[in-house]
């Protein structure tokens, strides 16, 4: 079955070279991308118990219109269970304060807080947990 990830930045260029960069690495990953957390809950909530529709990773920034990223995470963590499959949440921002990796760690639905930008060897090692 074909791996997807979700994407949700809204940073253009960001996600274009993630985007790239994941594709190279590994090219039957499927990358979709979303500019705020709104679009991603509103797709989640429409595909849920749809198992090759889902997710397998999800790389969230915190910094985001509309819903950002914490605004995402207030509405995913209690449905993830429900969706039918379970995938791999980061968060991945530039703006790293103590508070904020602080309080990813409290979220269950969180695997790991990354700062931007992330390595070659940081997408190598994301990949090898698919």
């Amino acid at each position: 079955m074909k791996k997807i990830a979700y994407l949700i930045d809204d940073d253009d260029i960001y996600a274009f070279l993630v985007k790239k960069t994941l594709g190279r690495m590994m090219p039957d990953l499927e990358v979709e991308v979303y500019t705020d957390g709104l679009q991603a809950i509103t797709h989640l909530k429409a595909i849920k118990g749809k198992l090759d529709q889902l997710p397998d990773m999800i790389m969230l920034d915190l910094n985001m219109p509309v819903m950002d990223g914490w605004e995402f995470l207030d509405e995913y963590d209690p449905m993830r269970t429900s969706l039918g499959k379970e995938n791999l949440l980061y968060v991945v921002s530039s703006s790293v304060t103590p508070h904020e990796i602080e309080r990813s760690k409290n979220i269950s639905s969180v695997i790991e807080f990354i700062t931007k930008p992330i390595s070659r060897e940081k997408f190598t090692e994301l990949l090898e947990r698919l």
